[in-house]
């Protein structure tokens, strides 16, 4: 099971598809370069977040990933949240939730925070802390535009030889300046 995870995000636009918008956004979110495997929203009792890594092209590699693609003249959001939560007994661990849509910070987080408190809830537990990744772009004329937010598992092999990775690299230079700035929040309940 994986111990260590990243959270990253990015946005982008293309002027050819839907596909390279998204391929786009991974390029800027610095996760490209791997095979992305979806999996649920729990994070393990002594899960601990890092920096983002590099990792070898062709990884498979686990995440949980928001993302919202859209057409020009169109405001598109997405988020991802993580959070604790404790049972009466002690018991501890987390929570990943995901929210996009036409939506600005504000709404993600909202949505963010209800599902987390939501997960929390159905569990007989009570959500601790929790913190939230938030991408927000608005598409240009004649542009396909996504945005993207994931939270990374760190792939076992890599868990011992963390590496720093270039985020932001890469892109052509009109696709740079398309997002507005990521926010990450940090929230004590």
């Amino acid at each position: 099971m994986p111990k260590k995870f990243f959270v990253t995000g990015g946005c982008a636009v293309s002027s050819v598809s839907p596909l390279n918008a998204f391929d786009a956004a991974l390029v800027k979110a610095g996760i490209a370069q791997c095979n992305l495997v979806p999996v649920s929203s729990i994070l393990p009792p002594d899960a601990e977040k890092v920096e983002p890594v590099e990792i070898t092209p062709g990884t498979v590699t686990f995440c949980v990933m928001a993302r919202m693609d859209g057409d020009p003249g169109e405001r598109i959001g997405a988020g991802i949240g993580w959070g604790w939560a404790e049972k009466p007994d002690g018991l501890r661990y987390g929570f990943v939730a995901e929210a996009h849509g036409y939506k600005d910070f504000k709404s993600l987080e909202r949505e963010i925070f209800e599902s987390l408190k939501e997960m929390a809830r159905i569990r007989g537990m009570k959500l601790i802390n929790y913190d939230v990744k938030m991408e927000s772009l608005s598409i240009p004329k004649d542009m396909y535009g996504c945005a993207v937010a994931a939270l990374v598992f760190v792939p076992w092999g890599f868990e011992e030889t963390l590496r720093k990775v270039p985020f932001q690299a890469g892109l052509p230079a009109e696709l740079e300046e398309t997002a507005e700035k990521s926010q990450i929040r940090k929230n004590r309940l």
